[in-house]
């Protein structure tokens, strides 16, 4: 409801009678007195103490009638137009970034044949330049949100164009992206254009109008429950044991708390138990006085560090511009009256007593028991309720039911249920699962001639988020079956075997690699048939698993493997893996060496050296699933951090004067730092190239002051936004004039792309790739 809402003075004078009508009226009968007599106690500001906490009695709630006046009583719309404009001015810059506005011809590749995912399959993208003009449509309603301008239209705009794209590609759904949409449904059905909007500059009935609670309840609950539920959520109990986001502890955000915890204990207490405590207890503080500045400092730190930490576009600050709408309405006015009055012109108005609103039930008063004056009494008219004040009402409750519901209404959407437990879109479970894929094959094969074949994951589509949602991979055999046949591939059976680990179990299947994905059955009401079940029962194995990491030195890596019974993992030891073994952790297993033609029989506690640059083949004979792990040396790797070792070596050498031997003409200039644009063709030498500018570009960022960092960071915004618009423009004039000719079109994109300086421009481009280079995955 309102926290202890400050409203201005004539709704605090219309909100006294409302505060006595508790009385039964047998009471009023009996002592005609005790009206006055309450309403002078009130007026003295000896509150009960209901009141003073949440901002209204218990009897508000006692019958219909009386929540359906508190819910529609009058309320200062200052903070509400604030969060308006603070809300539509975070979506403008959202638009071009995380909404991808300057990314769509990548996107949508017009023309192109794309595997898509859309929430429903008969929806579909425009196109391009079409697509540019409904995100321009959104841009400007999002405009006129921030401005306040055509409110209810712009509102209309940005919704009905945000959620066609929302639903258009499930691969980018995220808790934050719903929550958006969310709110700006919320801001439709609102009096948000009340204060400090162009729509007020134009109607003077719309200029500083009251609005009613159930505006700021909404919003409230809302963000409540995106806390509060956020924090159930994370009683899960990988979260609890610091499993889910264990690597964030690594952040340099984290570097103060690592000076009086280890590392474990700093992800365990300060991640995931600091990260649990916030999102349970975040809400109740926000809502209370005594609790809300403390709150408010804890909230910011968190958002603030969350920007840092994932790159999730606006959230952080969309987060932090609702905390605002837990103090008081009026927390506008007070602020921005401290400002010098030369300043008034372009700040929010200052001025207090909004005037009524017909959005607004007020309270039947009489002058001689109110003592207001004839002016305040001409403020505060009787009204009655009507349909909108009930619609009001009934969508408040309504609206918090549901929201309260869906994230746990997962025995609906049953066929979405694989390991995430549910449409994760709007479940609030942020962060919660961490992921690491180790193995992805899709197989299909030709019905008619009986052919197998193998496909790259992920051709076709740009995405990588199909391979953990079944709906999603549903969608992909389908799309893939249908290319397919476009190269002579009659009817073919795809199937896929997946290998995923959540929140660092073992690698394990989480799809049946048997089953025909084309043909099988799913449905968004029924459980998913072909997922394999998480197998949970073997999740204390991951103290073992930090043991073993532990024991082992920086040289040598290990993977974790579950299988279920009959099923057969096939895998290629690569020949830079040399010293690869197999260690049987629990059941039975049988290893088959494709080369060889030989099978091994291997139990609990044993293992086996495998061939290099071979297949073998490990079938799970056991009743039980088995469990194994492969230890290896990636020895290529070894080679070449030797030898990039000992040249980083030789030149702290050369810059000390140490060296005595003579260097090779070749590596003088390399090694001075003055290679300039030398032509290397040694894989060793270009990876110590790329490792040593990669070292100077971080000590650069390092040293680099506050006004560098953030003039490099105004660059980066300015070519994305600069790309948004001339690509916007573009597709404008194709859509007035047509297209032009295929030279002009191309250089007019290449304008488009142009970003950076030359020099930053290859010194991303050569970071990209030395981090590919260098970045090594055992491929199972």
């Amino acid at each position: 409801m309102e926290s202890a809402a400050r409203d201005s003075p004539a709704v605090k004078e219309a909100s006294l009678i409302d505060s006595t009508t508790c009385k039964k009226p047998s009471d009023k009968k009996k002592n005609p007195k005790g009206k006055t007599m309450m309403a002078a106690r009130t007026r003295s500001g000896d509150e009960s103490r209901m009141r003073k906490l949440f901002g209204f009695e218990l009897c508000d709630l006692s019958s219909w009638e009386r929540l359906l006046r508190l819910l529609n009583r009058p309320t200062d719309p200052a903070s509400l137009g604030m969060f308006r404009f603070l809300f539509g001015m975070l979506m403008v810059i959202d638009i071009p970034q995380e909404r991808g506005m300057s990314s769509l011809d990548y996107k949508y590749l017009d023309g192109m044949d794309v595997c898509r995912f859309p929430l429903f399959n008969f929806l579909k993208p425009l196109p391009m330049d079409w697509m540019y003009l409904l995100y321009v449509v959104m841009l400007f309603g999002a405009l006129g949100i921030m401005l306040g301008c055509l409110y209810r239209i712009s509102c209309l705009m940005f919704i009905s164009t945000y959620w066609y794209v929302f639903f258009l590609d499930k691969t980018t759904w995220n808790n934050h992206s719903y929550l958006y949409g969310l709110i700006g449904f919320q801001l439709t059905i609102m009096d948000a254009n009340r204060y400090w909007s162009i729509d007020g500059f134009f109607n003077s009935k719309k200029k500083n109008a009251h609005v009613p609670l159930w505006n700021y309840t909404v919003l409230r609950a809302q963000i409540f429950i995106v806390y509060f539920i956020a924090g159930v959520k994370k009683l899960d109990g990988d979260w609890v044991g610091g499993y889910s986001m264990n690597y964030l502890s690594q952040h340099w955000l984290f570097d103060p708390f690592r000076l009086i915890f280890t590392d474990e204990m700093t992800s365990l207490i300060v991640v995931h138990g600091g990260g649990l405590i916030l999102d349970l207890t975040a809400g109740y503080l926000l809502f209370f006085d005594a609790t809300r500045p403390i709150t408010i400092v804890f909230v910011t730190y968190f958002h603030c560090m969350n920007s840092q930490l994932f790159s999730i576009g606006m959230f952080p600050y969309a987060m932090l511009a609702t905390t605002p709408l837990f103090c008081y309405p009026d927390w506008p006015r007070r602020l921005f009256a401290k400002f010098p009055t030369c300043l008034r012109g372009v700040l929010p108005p200052v001025m207090t007593n909004p005037q009524t609103s017909v959005s607004c039930l007020y309270p039947e008063v009489e002058l001689k028991t109110k003592g207001l004056t004839a002016e305040q009494s001409l403020q505060v008219k009787p009204t009655r309720a009507s349909l909108r004040h009930k619609l009001g009402a009934v969508f408040t409750i309504i609206y918090i039911a549901e929201q309260f519901f869906l994230p746990y209404s997962h025995f609906i959407t049953q066929g979405y249920n694989n390991w995430t437990n549910g449409l994760y879109g709007y479940s609030w479970d942020m962060m919660v699962h961490s992921r690491s894929h180790q193995h992805v094959k899709i197989t299909y094969r030709d019905t008619k001639t009986g052919d197998i074949g193998y496909l790259n994951p992920g051709v076709f589509t740009q995405s990588r988020r199909w391979k953990d949602h079944g709906d999603m991979l549903k969608q992909y055999a389908v799309c893939l079956s249908h290319q397919l046949s476009k190269y002579n591939i009659s009817e073919p059976e795809i199937s896929f075997d997946i290998w995923v680990s959540i929140n660092e179990r073992f690698q394990q299947r989480i799809f049946d690699p048997r089953v025909d994905i084309v043909k099988a059955d799913w449905s968004p009401f029924k459980p998913n048939p072909w997922l394999m079940p998480l197998l949970v029962d073997l999740s204390p194995w991951r103290a073992k698993f930090s043991e073993v990491e532990n024991a082992l030195d920086n040289q040598t890596e290990v993977v974790f493997i579950a299988d279920f019974p009959g099923l057969c993992l096939e895998n290629f030891v690569s020949e830079d893996l040399g010293n690869t073994s197999l260690h049987v952790l629990q059941g039975e297993v049988n290893v088959e060496t494709v080369m060889e033609k030989k099978n091994y029989t291997l139990k609990k506690d044993e293992k086996m050296q495998l061939p290099a640059g071979e297949y073998h083949k490990v079938y799970t004979i056991s009743q039980e699933p088995s469990c194994y792990m492969y230890i290896y040396v990636n020895t290529t790797d070894v080679a070449v951090e030797k030898k990039v070792a000992k040249l980083f070596e030789l030149q702290e050498q050369v810059r000390n004067g140490t060296e005595t031997e003579p260097i090779p003409p070749e590596l003088q200039n390399i090694l001075n730092g003055t290679n300039g644009d030398i032509n290397v063709t040694d894989p060793i030498l270009r990876v110590f190239l790329r490792r040593q500018r990669r070292m100077e570009e971080v000590q650069k960022r390092r040293k680099a002051t506050i006004l560098e960092k953030l003039y490099r960071f105004s660059i980066k915004k300015y070519y994305l936004f600069r790309r948004s618009f001339l690509m916007t423009a573009i597709a404008m004039r194709n859509l007035v004039f047509g297209l032009p000719p295929m030279e002009q079109l191309a250089q007019e994109v290449a304008y488009a792309n142009l970003k950076y300086t030359d020099e930053q421009a290859q010194g991303e481009t050569q970071n990209v790739n030395m981090q590919k280079t260098e970045t090594s995955h055992v491929e199972l």
